[in-house]
């Protein structure tokens, strides 16, 4: 399955070189679903391949080291909803995490690291895209495409590194909190990124200063702007 996301992904890139202005805006919207259905893959190998090495051997029976995300916990809240928010409103939703065996992992260290790996994954992936596009200047369609998918990438590294309970970046300083505040962040892991999205989406101030940081880190690793903003426009051609 892992392979069909790929071919699709470049199925759409290939799409954008039809020189027809329909065929550019599927070609950008397949591109950037199926990079972005890609990037959750990625993610959740992310956390399985550090848990794997930390300790946790049941990931590989699991088969969450497949890249096959029918293996993993929830195929709905890891792929299908983080789609439809992606398509919808520019959510960049985070996916449902895998299963991991906290007690296997041999230090808090590596606890917190496994819950890192997801958000760095996206932070690598929106680096290497960035660049992609202005070391190898190709075709519009694709730049817009890429500098798009470049820029949710960074968006979902700024938005799972909150220390909210149920986000990864709560993940990484929850082996060093106190008892207490772990059962807290259990109870809440819910809700609490439910509040979070309604938040950022219903208050303009909030939404505001995330896209600033998001955008000024997508220009830190040398993101082109104007790409970004024709991709968006062609990715929600419907608006």
């Amino acid at each position: 399955m892992f392979i069909g996301l790929l071919v699709l992904t470049v199925g759409g890139a290939l799409l954008t070189l039809v020189e027809d202005r329909t065929a550019l805006q599927a070609g950008v919207f397949i591109l950037v679903l199926g990079g972005w259905a890609v990037s959750l893959c990625l993610h959740e190998f992310g956390h399985a391949i550090v848990a794997f090495r930390g300790g946790d051997q049941s990931v590989y029976f699991k088969g969450y080291l497949t890249l096959d995300p029918r293996k993993y916990t929830d195929p709905v809240l890891s792929l299908v909803l983080p789609l439809v928010f992606l398509a919808i409103g520019g959510i960049p939703l985070p996916g449902g995490a895998v299963w991991i065996n906290h007690h296997a992992l041999r230090s808090r260290a590596v606890d917190s690291s496994v819950s890192l790996a997801g958000p760095l994954t996206n932070l690598v992936l929106g680096a290497l895209l960035a660049i992609s596009v202005g070391a190898f200047d190709p075709a519009p369609g694709i730049a817009a495409g890429l500098s798009f998918l470049a820029l949710l990438q960074l968006a979902a590294f700024v938005l799972n590194i909150l220390p909210v309970p149920g986000l990864d970046g709560w993940g990484a300083i929850e082996p060093y909190l106190s008892y207490p505040a772990q059962q807290f962040g259990a109870k809440a892991r819910q809700w609490a990124p439910l509040i979070m999205f309604a938040v950022l989406i219903g208050i303009p101030g909030v939404s505001g200063v995330f896209w600033d940081a998001v955008i000024a880190l997508y220009g830190a690793v040398g993101g082109d702007r104007d790409w970004a903003a024709i991709g968006q426009a062609l990715f929600f051609f419907w608006r």
